[in-house]
């Protein structure tokens, strides 16, 4: 089977694409991330294939919504000429209480369409499965609604697709962080291990990772969950500030891939 021979791969979105709650050394910042993860994948696969790595780049930024990423990100992007971008963008703008999913998806099928008239392959992700969360259920109609419109979008514009709502694993808590609504670094090894399935690379699992049955799940009661977690965020949300407010990308340029430890 060919391999496919992807050379300059950028990563699109917001926290979860920036790498939250994936931490490289201990805990806490700088992030790793499933983009990162998949990018080591991805290099290791074009090594095996013709002996040369990848470059890689990742614009995504907490807080960041549909309109960022396809006014801004994605015009970043191509100025980087990569042959392989992943968007991943939405579940801000979900939890927005007028938050319209048909009005998002065009906005995202604009965006798509620039990158694969550019001649670039797009790994398009649609958005988790709600139900994973008590207070984020009441979303689950308008999230199935924006995913019924990614499948479209996949379908039109030909990309790859990255099915988060169809990951089984997610059920399990311990794939989740504190605050309910980031991936845990089990989570994030899951999710690149599914975006190079669905891209068609092999992955092998590296000896010694830790399992998600190994890695301590550090859970909040639910009253701890709130003043820690949720009153904030209303409070941010009320104040229409986010935590993305004055951060850049992390790898605004493309760099060459170093391997997950």
């Amino acid at each position: 089977m060919d391999r496919p021979g992807w050379t300059r791969y950028v990563a699109l979105g917001d926290s979860i694409t920036e790498g939250f709650c994936d931490p490289i050394v201990g805990s806490g910042e700088p992030w790793l991330g499933w983009a990162d993860r998949l990018a080591a994948i991805l290099d290791g696969n074009a090594r095996l294939g013709n002996g040369d790595g990848i470059r890689y780049a990742n614009l995504a930024v907490r807080g960041r919504r549909v309109r960022d990423v396809v006014d801004e990100q994605i015009p970043a992007a191509l100025d980087l000429k990569p042959d392989l971008v992943s968007v991943m963008v939405g579940g801000n703008d979900l939890m927005t209480p007028r938050s319209d999913p048909d009005a998002l998806a065009d906005r995202i099928d604009l965006g798509v369409r620039r990158l694969r008239e550019a001649g670039v392959d797009v790994l398009l992700a649609n958005c988790f499965d709600p139900q994973f969360a008590l207070f984020l259920r009441p979303l689950r109609g308008r999230a199935a609604v924006f995913n019924a419109h990614m499948w479209s979008i996949a379908r039109t514009q030909q990309t790859y697709t990255l099915d988060l709502w169809g990951i089984r694993e997610f059920r399990d808590r311990a794939m989740w962080s504190q605050d309910r609504v980031h991936l845990t670094s089990a989570g994030h090894r899951v999710l690149a291990r599914r975006a190079a399935s669905s891209l068609g690379v092999p992955y092998f699992e590296v000896p010694g990772e830790p399992t998600a049955a190994a890695e301590p799940v550090r859970t909040l009661t639910t009253m701890g969950w709130l003043t820690t977690h949720a009153l904030p965020w209303v409070g941010r949300r009320l104040r229409r500030v986010s935590t993305g407010d004055g951060i850049a990308a992390k790898l605004p340029m493309p760099i060459t891939v170093v391997p997950p430890r």
